[in-house]
């Protein structure tokens, strides 16, 4: 299991389909035909950092894959049943058409909004050792529920040794990793791999407080930054303390300032 997933634990408390509880039929289209998109928060005593971005990233992705609308403020309202009112969970809100499956792709889509919820991890992850490979995700601004690119690349990784895996493009440019977003210390300052990846929430709320930059950063050129790190939704900002064969350290300044700025950011009401 990679550090920057959940652990499975016991069900959330909800799973429910447009605020019902979802039927196995529906779910087993999810599982079959796999074309969808999500987000995923964690959420604290009922408030989280950037609901506005999730949502935004909700509606702007539902544009993208079924050239429709999403109604955000009955997504918040369905969210909102999901989260407890004291405690830590990780919601998870996907967006998919039950009635689309092979055969009929092509239709008018009518999408649904699934949320699920489970307890978030109670400990913070070990920093990450991650081994790069050449992967650019099919149309990376978009978190959609296809994942296999993106686990076997983590599977092969994990059963070689490393804990998660990093892309990069054929110029060897860093993108992003399997399940975050990938930043840089570089001459004191942080930087953010520019290229096609997905904006994770993280990284938007952090560049919103004007921490860091984006750039291109080619894979060679690790060897004179002084840190990396990962961020998510999930679990904030992590240290990442290997790359391929390089190694950097896991309490650098420049990653713990950014893990403390990342802490003190205001949270909303979900």
């Amino acid at each position: 299991m990679s550090p920057l997933t959940p652990a499975d634990g016991a069900a959330g408390p909800t799973a429910e389909l447009n605020g019902e509880p979802a039927a196995p039929e529906a779910l087993r289209t999810l599982a079959l035909t796999n074309y969808g998109h999500f987000t995923t928060m964690t959420v604290e005593n009922g408030r989280v950092r950037g609901p506005d971005l999730h949502l935004e990233r909700l509606a702007r992705d539902c544009r993208a894959l079924f050239d429709v609308p999403l109604d955000t403020a009955q997504v918040r309202a369905w969210a909102r049943r999901a989260v407890p009112a004291t405690g830590r969970c990780t919601v998870r809100i996907t967006v998919f058409d039950p009635s689309l499956r092979l055969g009929n792709i092509a239709d008018d889509a009518h999408p649904r909004v699934l949320v699920t919820s489970r307890p978030a991890p109670a400990h913070a992850p070990a920093p990450l050792r991650v081994r790069s490979v050449t992967h650019l995700r099919d149309l990376p601004e978009v978190k959609g529920v296809g994942l296999f690119g993106v686990l076997r690349r983590r599977r092969e990784a994990r059963r070689a040794g490393y804990d998660d895996v990093l892309f990069t493009d054929g110029d060897a440019t860093l993108l992003e990793g399997s399940t975050w977003n990938v930043g840089v210390i570089r001459a004191g300052r942080v930087v953010w791999p520019d290229g096609p990846v997905l904006a994770g929430t993280a990284r938007e709320v952090l560049l919103r407080a004007e921490a860091g930059t984006t750039d291109r950063v080619r894979l060679p050129e690790l060897a004179d930054c002084e840190a990396v790190f990962a961020t998510n939704a999930t679990v904030g900002v992590l240290p990442v303390t290997r790359v391929d064969d390089l190694e950097f350290p896991a309490d650098h300044p420049g990653v713990t300032g950014l893990a403390a700025l990342y802490a003190s950011l205001p949270t909303e009401w979900l």
